[in-house]
Order: structure tokens, then sequence, then C-alpha cells
């Protein structure tokens, strides 16, 4: 019975501790605070879009100039998973719009992009580049997808990693 009496002890006090060191960890966490929210480096709302000059897939000239005012522009990366969820949705929402669409997918040399310039190309001027091209740079994208929606006096509406609500809508 003395043995019994004895482990039952023990166990508590393990337990008791493991409690003690299980608070602290999470005091710990709690002072470091919640993880940093992912931040978007691209153009911030009410900025002017930079001059840009490129070729689409298609061989038609695409810039700054010829862009227009509405605008949708997506930024989409070769083999990135919120891209591949997003690039339906951003298909569907320039197939609804009049204003301007502008597609950018970026892939390594090799990469095989052929679905998503497919699926673009039907709703909006399609350009490839490799990663930290010149559009990229000059629009300040760190991340994908980003989409921003371009307005009057060529100045940007919204920025983000998702389609703006009614942005771009007719």
């Amino acid at each position: 019975m003395q043995y019994l009496v004895a482990a039952v002890v023990l166990v508590a006090l393990l337990c008791g501790l493991n409690l003690l060191l299980t608070v602290g960890v999470i005091r710990r966490l709690r002072r470091q605070g919640a993880a940093p929210a992912m931040t978007t480096e691209s153009l911030p709302p009410g900025t002017r879009i930079p001059a840009f000059a490129a070729t689409t897939t298609s061989g038609e000239p695409v810039s700054d100039e010829l862009l227009g005012a509405p605008a949708l522009i997506g930024f989409f990366s070769h083999g990135c998973r919120p891209c591949e969820d997003l690039l339906p949705l951003f298909a569907e929402r320039a197939r609804d719009t009049s204003d301007a669409v502008l597609a950018v997918v970026v892939a390594a040399p090799g990469e095989d992009t052929a679905a998503e310039i497919g699926l673009l190309a039907e709703v909006a001027r399609v350009v490839t580049e490799l990663p930290q091209g010149p559009l990229q740079t000059a629009f300040k994208v760190d991340a994908f997808p980003t989409v921003l929606t371009i307005g009057a006096g060529d100045t940007v509406v919204t920025s983000g990693h998702t389609l703006p609500a009614g942005a771009g809508a007719s």
C-alpha cells in the first residue's frame, strides 16, 4: 500500500511540474505576440501606376499608356497553390468586366505555363516573365498572387493577395 501511495504522489508531482512548464510556455508565447500578418509591398492604394512596357504572349505591346483605366491586373506564379486557387476566380472576374485586364504569369525557364496562359488568354492580355522581372519590379510585387485594380487617373484603387470585392465588375 505504501508503494501505491508513493507512486500516486510521484505522478501527481510530475503532472504539477508539467502543468507549471506548460503555463510558462503559454505565457512566453503570449508575450511574444501573434505572428505578424503577411504584408504586401506592392503599390499601395492612391499610388500612380509606374511606367512599364512589355509584350503579351500574342505579340501585342502593352504599357502604362496603352493599358487604360479602369483596369484589373493580376500577378500569378507557376506552381503556387494560392495562385492556382485564385486563377479561375480572376478569369471569371475578367470575363465579367469591361475594364482592361492584364495578367502576368511568372515562371522559371523550362516551366510549362500553357495551362495558366490558356485560361487567362481568353479574358486578358497575358505577359510571361521570369522571377523578379520588370513588371514585378515596377509594381513592387513580392508575393503571389497579387491583384491590383486601377482607377481613374491611373492610380491604384486596391492591392492585395485576393480579389477585391466588387472591383472590376461592370
